[in-house]
């Protein structure tokens, strides 16, 4: 079975389009269109796909922690996804872990703060990244 069977074409053509059709597309649209592409390119659009969900949870999901949390926990598992050659693939994961951390710690969730700042210290232990370093929608 050949993998690209598997993937809508349309949807991906439609996605593409959507994104350079338009140089303010809402984060919604984005974080959407980012989730088909990630299936045919994840070494171009994993890191994408990791801001925007974090931007999205922010933007339009702060008032639902729930919303907010799945989103950012979301941003989280694209940013373990990367490749381990990408050379921002450990800053980008510890930025993810930091704002996964803010929401468990809006939502008082202690066990699982607890975990995710275990993994950051091993992350930032092992030299792979910095704790003061956050990224935005123009700079991973």
């Amino acid at each position: 079975m050949n993998p690209t069977e598997n993937i809508n074409h349309d949807a991906v053509l439609r996605a593409r389009v959507a994104l350079l059709g338009s140089g303010t597309l809402p984060v919604g649209q984005q974080v959407a269109a980012y989730r088909v592409l990630v299936r045919v390119s994840p070494l171009a659009y994993l890191p994408l796909l990791a801001v925007a969900l974090f931007q999205y949870s922010q933007w339009e999901f702060a008032h639902r922690p729930e919303i907010a949390l799945a989103l950012r926990t979301e941003s989280v598992a694209a940013a373990r996804r990367m490749c381990g050659l990408e050379p921002d693939r450990t800053q980008l994961l510890l930025t993810a872990l930091v704002h996964y951390r803010e929401q468990l710690a809006v939502m008082d969730r202690p066990v699982e703060l607890a975990a995710v700042e275990k993994e950051m210290t091993a992350l930032v232990a092992s030299g792979g990244g910095v704790l003061g370093e956050r990224w935005d929608r123009r700079g991973l």
